[in-house]
């Protein structure tokens, strides 16, 4: 996925009220940019540090760009547009990049599923029956390791998107959680137990009853982001 137009740089100068973030561009403009992502951003933001966004010319918008890519204050890119994830995922699908998924007839976005009111990220169709794969954005990495954890937050949505899971894998449905891990020079990706205990046990209940847990690392540049190779998953427990 390359960014068209170019994303342009800047750096933070703080982001807050969730949503929001003031940048001061390579230019010496001062912007407050639409931060799209919901988690706590946990050690893939550096006040001070560089950040790419893309720039609207919509006159509807209030805020005049998002943002894409940051450093992190281990010195590595992320791409903090949690939107991103599905989108890259689409894509690698579709190429053939994630090769335990190869071989669907037909992919659905979205779809209805599940006994709470869940929807999931794709539904593939094969001959031999659907697949289910939820998608989850990774972004938090840590010094001294090549490992990143997933998630940077509690996340009540996420244990029951695996619980959901489950109960697809125990019906014999085909289930993956795939996580997209937005973040260079990584390795490796496990539950982040210390921040939400709940989910690293929930997932480890998931793959217990059948459900395929997969990794795929992005490569992130200023001009491109795209899903490259499989990542080793370490459930721990």
């Amino acid at each position: 996925m390359r960014f068209n137009p170019p994303l342009e740089e800047g750096r933070l100068i703080r982001r807050y009220k969730r949503f929001l973030a003031d940048i001061e561009t390579v230019t010496g403009e001062f912007l407050t940019i639409h931060c799209p992502n919901t988690g706590s951003m946990f050690n893939c933001m550096l006040e001070g540090g560089q950040v790419w966004f893309s720039r609207s010319n919509d006159p509807k918008r209030k805020l005049p760009g998002t943002w894409e890519i940051s450093e992190t204050p281990q010195g590595r890119l992320a791409c903090v547009n949690t939107a991103r994830a599905n989108q890259l995922v689409e894509e690698a699908l579709r190429a053939g990049v994630i090769t335990e998924l190869n071989g669907f007839t037909a992919l659905k976005r979205e779809v209805a599923y599940g006994q709470e009111n869940s929807r999931i990220d794709f539904r593939l169709d094969y001959p031999a029956g659907p697949a289910y794969v939820e998608v989850k954005s990774v972004t938090l990495g840590f010094d001294g390791t090549s490992t990143a954890a997933f998630p940077d937050a509690v996340t009540q949505r996420g244990a029951k998107h695996l619980r959901e899971l489950a109960h697809l894998a125990r019906e014999g449905v085909r289930a993956v959680q795939l996580y997209c891990v937005n973040l260079s020079g990584i390795d490796a990706v496990r539950p982040a137990e210390e921040i939400d205990a709940g989910y690293a046990a929930a997932l480890r209940e998931a793959k217990a009853a059948g459900v395929e847990v997969l990794a795929y690392g992005v490569r992130v540049t200023s001009e491109e982001i795209c899903v490259e190779r499989r990542l080793e998953v370490l459930l721990g427990g």
